[in-house]
């Protein structure tokens, strides 16, 4: 009976040993994927970091040549509204000031206004006065449907920002030395006047003014 019992016994013993011994190497074998795993997590982790790091580098690079473009471009326009600016004031200026039927006796440019309790502010490109009427008139290097919206609006600014001229008569006109397609007519139809440039000459189409 003792011989039996240890018999018994050893043989758990060599079973729980081999079965330690599985365990241990299932262990193993399970720490070995983990940490591939890991290396491989690890791995991907640092390539979508430079992916993202380069991702970043380039967008950085873009938006600077976006920056320097848009710098160039307003930079052209400026120089382009300038000139435009320039030529129409020396223009008017040179002539006698005779429009719309009206003599005007003074030339404002860039008449500026602000507001510094509603922290409103702008300006009229060019403004002619005289004793009873005032000629509004917008400047661009090309005019374009919303300039001609624009100087509509004008009108109601121009009264509110300047009461002194509440009773003058108001007219509008455009100059501009191109006009994007549509434009001119718009503003003929509308009883503004137009101011081109034909060579070295200033040149107004005032048919159809209109008093505003």
């Amino acid at each position: 009976m003792f011989a039996e019992s240890e018999r018994l016994r050893q043989e758990s013993e060599r079973f729980l040993t081999e079965k330690q011994a599985e365990t241990d190497r299932q262990i193993k074998e399970s720490e070995r994927i983990l940490t591939e795993k890991q290396a491989e997590t690890d791995r991907l982790i640092k390539e979508v970091g430079e992916k993202q790091m380069e991702t970043a580098r380039q967008m950085a690079q873009t938006d600077r040549k976006i920056a320097a473009v848009t710098s160039q471009v307003g930079g052209w326009d400026k120089s382009h509204g300038d000139f435009a600016e320039e030529y129409f004031i020396n223009s008017l200026n040179n002539g006698d000031k005779k429009f719309f039927g009206e003599q005007f006796h003074s030339l404002i440019a860039n008449h500026k206004f602000s507001h510094s309790l509603t922290n409103k502010e702008g300006e009229f490109d060019i403004v002619l006065l005289n004793g009873t009427a005032a000629a509004i008139i917008e400047v661009k290097f090309k005019a374009r449907k919303d300039d001609f919206q624009q100087l509509l609006n004008q009108v109601a600014s121009f009264r509110e920002e300047f009461p002194q001229y509440q009773s003058h008569r108001i007219y509008l006109g455009m100059a501009a030395l191109t006009y994007e397609k549509d434009v001119e007519e718009e503003c003929k139809r509308e009883g503004i006047a137009v101011f081109k440039q034909d060579g070295d000459t200033m040149v107004i189409t005032d048919e159809n003014l209109k008093v505003f």
